[in-house]
């Protein structure tokens, strides 16, 4: 029944190779988590490879439907000497189109488009017309070489915009393009640039509010963002729609993800609670 549901991914859950093996990534494994600290009911579909069993890890906290495909999405970031990352693309699942989408999703009142691998359709955002729709931009700005070497692609669409509700990204992903930030403000309703440590800039109506974030010593950064615009969508109709408020909750969660370890970041239901209590 669609009513289960609370909350609906769709973007790649990955594999990211690191030093201590294959682990689970992607936008979608920290904000299905996220979602799910708060209680609410989440809904995802991805693509991985057939018996990917990753997935497994996220079956706790999501109904996951995954389209078959010859891979899963990995990625292997590469450092040198001065600590400068390089980011590579090994291999990328199925595409995710609006026919994918199971009916009964279509009106699940909170979606979040999370594409790593330009996987998701931007058609799709025209499906949810009675729900809150964020994107977290990143995926929508890549693009590879034969190496899988992973490069700034430009991504502007005025009219799918028109069915996006709010826009999230890091300031990083678009230092090739600055202008994209003024752009962006001008056409939806709702856009938040991440500063990391600095906190960040809300835009409404392509007004701007700086926001803080607490300060905290950094072991770890990956899927800060994604926990981040997770808990602002969450959220938002819990606070009537102060996306102020929403900003702040999911301010601290993300603090508190940087000082542990990679999905270990995500929050428990009890640091979900006493951030909540912390703005209201």
């Amino acid at each position: 029944m669609t009513e289960n549901y609370d909350y609906l991914f769709i973007g790649h859950a990955t594999a990211d190779l690191t030093e201590e093996g294959r682990r689970l990534g992607g936008t979608v494994s920290y904000g299905a988590r996220t979602v799910h600290a708060f209680g609410k009911r989440v809904a995802l579909l991805t693509s991985a490879a057939t018996n990917e069993p990753l997935l497994d890890e996220l079956r706790p906290f999501a109904d996951v439907r995954s389209l078959p495909a010859e891979a899963t999405s990995t990625f292997e970031n590469i450092y040198d000497a001065s600590g400068k990352r390089k980011q590579y693309i090994r291999s990328v699942a199925a595409k995710i189109s609006a026919d994918d989408i199971p009916a009964e999703w279509l009106s699940i009142p909170l979606v979040h488009l999370a594409p790593l691998t330009d996987e998701v359709d931007p058609q799709i955002a025209h499906q949810f017309k009675d729900a809150t729709v964020l994107l977290t931009l990143q995926g929508w700005l890549r693009r590879w070489d034969a190496d899988g070497l992973v490069h700034f692609k430009r991504w502007f669409d005025a009219d799918v915009l028109r069915s996006i509700d709010i826009v999230v990204y890091s300031e990083e992903d678009i230092v090739e393009a600055p202008d994209l930030e003024q752009a962006f403000a001008e056409h939806v309703e709702h856009l938040i640039v991440t500063r990391a440590e600095k906190g960040g800039t809300y835009y409404h109506n392509g007004e701007a509010v700086d926001y803080d974030t607490p300060q905290v010593e950094v072991v770890h950064a990956t899927g800060a963002g994604d926990i981040f615009a997770a808990a602002v969508l969450t959220c938002l109709p819990m606070f009537d729609g102060d996306m102020l408020k929403s900003i702040r909750v999911a301010a601290r969660l993300g603090a508190i993800s940087v000082t542990r370890f990679a999905l270990d970041g995500t929050p428990s239901p009890e640091e979900v609670q006493q951030a909540i209590a912390e703005v209201e």
